[in-house]
């Protein structure tokens, strides 16, 4: 009787956008597939920032990765910490264990970039994690209790002046989002305050904020963030920041405790330990097939991978993750099969952002669109691309509750 040919062992790091859409796209397959993730639930990234200006709940935007993969019966989960890879082996060695490959999908997405300011790094707030966002929430909360009794009129100023670095998306949404928490909740609670004194700078080394957006769109974004009372500072850097007193280029200095940092991603650490071709970014530089050169076993995608598209790399956001996940699992099934590989092609989606309530820019294709009619078809993009009917439903009543009300339900400091 002829031995049955033992099933392919497919490993993808990594439970965001990529790699549960690769899980998604190897359902079908003859393959058994592990999952791993230092975390136990996927992150809706996009809205980290509504937890950190008090909108959403963590649990409104994260949601466990055991619950998505539970009706898939070729896949299971290991959470636990990726410490390195050896490629010559095809092994993935964890913090507790080393589990083999026959195939690996590196989907581990982007941290921070700091641009090696070390003192940045060390006392600014970055917004990649649930707990990161939490701090932050807990932080710009905690400075207006301090401030409400706070004597000294330059501390108190401090205390109430918050820098926002970074003029893409991510930076653009922050600043509006907390001007609208400021502005149109707290300043109705803190009656011994006066507002004037609060400061939002957004802070911008280019010379535009979104600059893949067209030039009529960035002017929108800026005249709505100078109406919701937030400064806007383009072609200014960073140089320091001691957690008290923001040092920019040329020598100004802005007394704060609040400097949150927007400016920059790039690929995780883990990538550095695998002796490949990396960019600046750190991300993993891959051929047309998605796979490291030498390694074609080995596919990145997301984050990690540095993918050249007319003349430059493809963004780090989403939509770019999720189109290498599809391509990355139909090359591994024709790998396995012996068939010719596809080359990946990125459609381009477009971008949007919002600025706060009934503001919003959208550019898809020759689509240009600014204010109310933008910001609903940002607000039902998002709330469909939620992995759960829950959290859509719940996302969509607190938006409801916010609109209606003028109201932030998730103002709770705590231990964090």
């Amino acid at each position: 009787m002829k031995e049955q040919q033992k099933s392919q062992h497919i490993v993808i790091v990594g439970a965001g956008f990529g790699g549960i859409r690769a899980v998604r796209a190897l359902r079908e397959a003859d393959v058994q597939i592990t999952l791993i993730d230092k975390h136990n639930y996927h992150l809706f990234q996009p809205l980290l920032y509504q937890v950190s200006t008090a909108t959403l709940s963590i649990d409104d935007i994260a949601y466990p990765v055991r619950a998505m993969i539970k009706s898939q019966k070729n896949v299971l989960f290991r959470m636990g910490e990726v410490t390195g890879i050896d490629l010559e082996r095809k092994s993935v060695i964890l913090d507790t264990d080393e589990i083999k490959y026959d195939y690996l999908v590196l989907a581990t997405g982007g941290t921070t970039n700091y641009f090696g300011i070390k003192s940045v790094e060390n006392y600014s707030f970055g917004m990649k994690t649930l707990d990161e966002s939490v701090t932050i929430r807990n932080h710009i909360l905690h400075q207006f209790e301090l401030a409400s009794y706070e004597k000294d009129k330059d501390k108190r100023r401090a205390l109430l002046t918050f820098i926002i670095v970074g003029g893409g998306p991510t930076g653009v949404e922050s600043a509006g989002a907390l001007s609208e928490l400021i502005y149109l909740v707290m300043a109705e609670e803190y009656h011994n305050l006066n507002f004037k004194e609060v400061r939002i700078v957004l802070v911008e080394a280019s010379d535009k904020v979104l600059a893949s957006m067209p030039e009529e769109l960035r002017e929108v974004t800026v005249e709505t963030l100078i109406r919701k009372h937030v400064e806007v500072r383009l072609c200014v850097q960073v140089t320091e920041y001691d957690g008290e007193r923001l040092t920019l280029k040329g020598g100004e200095i802005i007394p704060t405790h609040t400097v949150i940092w927007a400016a920059g991603v790039q690929a995780v650490p883990l990538l550095d330990k695998l002796n490949i071709k990396q960019d600046q970014a750190r991300r993993a530089i891959v051929n047309e097939y998605l796979q490291l050169p030498d390694h074609q076993e080995v596919f990145v995608i997301g984050d990690s991978a540095r993918f050249e598209h007319n003349g430059g790399p493809l963004p780090m956001i989403a939509p770019v993750a999720i189109q290498q996940a599809d391509v990355a699992a139909k090359n591994i099934k024709k790998l396995i099969k012996g068939k010719v590989l596809e080359k990946f092609a990125y459609k381009d989606v477009g971008s949007m952002a919002t600025i706060g309530r009934n503001a919003a820019v959208v550019h898809m294709g020759r689509i240009k669109l600014k204010g109310f009619f933008a910001w609903l078809i940002w607000s039902l993009v998002h709330i469909l691309r939620l992995i759960d009917f829950r959290n859509r439903f719940v996302v969509f009543m607190k938006w409801v509750w916010e609109y209606v009300f003028y109201d932030r339900l998730v103002r709770i400091i705590t231990r964090q």
